[in-house]
């Protein structure tokens, strides 16, 4: 599959990414594609886009434009490990 761009954004807890995806959902043309969670209680959620106005404090927000086809394949493949696909 073919994206335009790769929203991430690293919050606290899995309660925090749970408010923020739910958020951007509500608020943006965007869809959510996975989660990590393996870094101490940070989780970094994957979407197709960041909006303003977070629920919580966001550790870190980043934009990948364009993504490779190595960094398409990572996400969805993580995506399909935690059945998000």
């Amino acid at each position: 599959m073919k994206y335009g761009a790769f929203g991430l954004v690293e919050v606290l807890g899995s309660c925090n990414a749970v408010m923020v995806i739910d958020q951007m959902l509500k608020t943006a043309d965007v869809s959510f594609r996975t989660w990590n969670g393996k870094c101490g209680g940070h989780e970094v959620v994957f979407i197709e886009s960041v909006k303003q106005n977070p629920p919580c404090d966001i550790i870190l927000a980043a934009v990948i434009s364009n993504p490779s086809e190595e960094t398409v394949r990572l996400v969805e493949e993580d995506a399909a490990t935690h059945h998000f696909a």
